[in-house]
């Protein structure tokens, strides 16, 4: 799948309109082929890396109970690594399917916000925007937002979604048919694969310190609840984390800034007072006075 929306993509402008290939050249200094191998490698680097991580999904799904067969559909359809692993992981743990598929869904909403962004971005065809929406992903989304064209980011797209569409799907069936072969999972410790490659997924994206706050009351949430709530409904309860940590930040911003505006009037009233005092020290102006000259 390889998208076009022009002839070759080089008269078309970037995001935010920086003239298209020949303006991203002028600025880089790099040939349009040099460019285009940078984003190759970039993204089969993400593309092999990611994908390789369908081992442990694989074995975490056959762990749960799910046939080989169940979990290789799992990532043909699904394909979103951390909605998998929160189905599958709610599944192990004697979770109501329902309840594990809500959070499996919530987990997932965010990639329709990346489609709203990478539509306008890739400005794919019709025909191929149904195939395209299947990987839009972290992955993708990242590679393509971090290009300076939109040649770029249709390449960088195409081949992270590519590779790792083909090696998470080649993985997972690795990974279902090697737990089917030996058999309990829980006496060699990979249940743990699930939560471990949870983690290392998420990680990265908590770049601020918002994103970490909201990981780590949505811990405590989830933590806590657990021993009252059913299997997976503590994972839809901690998404309230959110709203959360969004009412506390925005009160801080509303607080600094009446701190600001009260400083400002404190600063402006000081110099109101010198002002005053300079004009007090120095009093009235006498009146200028004609000197008598003597006869």
């Amino acid at each position: 799948m390889t998208p076009t929306g022009t002839d070759d993509g080089t008269n078309e402008g970037s995001r935010g309109g920086d003239g298209g290939a020949g303006g991203a050249h002028a600025r880089d200094g790099r040939a349009p082929s040099k460019r285009d191998a940078t984003v190759v490698r970039d993204a089969l680097g993400v593309g092999v890396a990611v994908g390789l991580s369908g081992f442990a999904f694989g074995v975490t799904s056959a762990g749960s109970g799910l046939t080989v067969l169940q979990s290789c559909l799992l990532s043909l359809l699904v394909f979103t690594g951390a909605s998998q692993f929160a189905l599958v992981g709610a599944l192990a743990g004697g979770g109501n399917p329902f309840t594990a598929a809500a959070g499996a869904f919530f987990l997932g909403v965010r990639n329709a916000f990346y489609g709203l962004r990478l539509s306008q971005l890739l400005a794919l065809p019709r025909a191929v925007r149904p195939l395209a929406a299947h990987w839009v992903i972290d992955e993708t989304a990242a590679v393509s937002l971090a290009q300076p064209t939109r040649r770029a980011a249709r390449i960088g797209f195409t081949v992270t979604g590519l590779s790792l569409y083909v090696l998470w799907n080649a993985t997972t069936l690795l990974g279902a048919l090697g737990a089917e072969a030996i058999g309990d999972t829980d006496v060699w410790g990979l249940d743990a694969a699930g939560p471990a490659v949870f983690l290392a997924l998420l990680a990265p994206m908590l770049r601020t310190a918002a994103d970490r706050s909201v990981a780590a009351v949505a811990v405590v949430l989830g933590l806590g609840l657990l021993p009252f709530l059913p299997t997976g409904a503590p994972v839809l309860v901690s998404a309230l984390a959110v709203p959360i940590v969004l009412s506390v930040e925005g009160r801080k911003l509303r607080a600094g800034r009446k701190h600001e505006e009260g400083h400002d009037m404190h600063e402006e009233g000081r110099d109101m007072h010198e002002e005053g005092g300079d004009m007090h020290e120095e009093g009235p102006e006498e009146p200028d006075v004609p000197r008598r000259e003597d006869p």
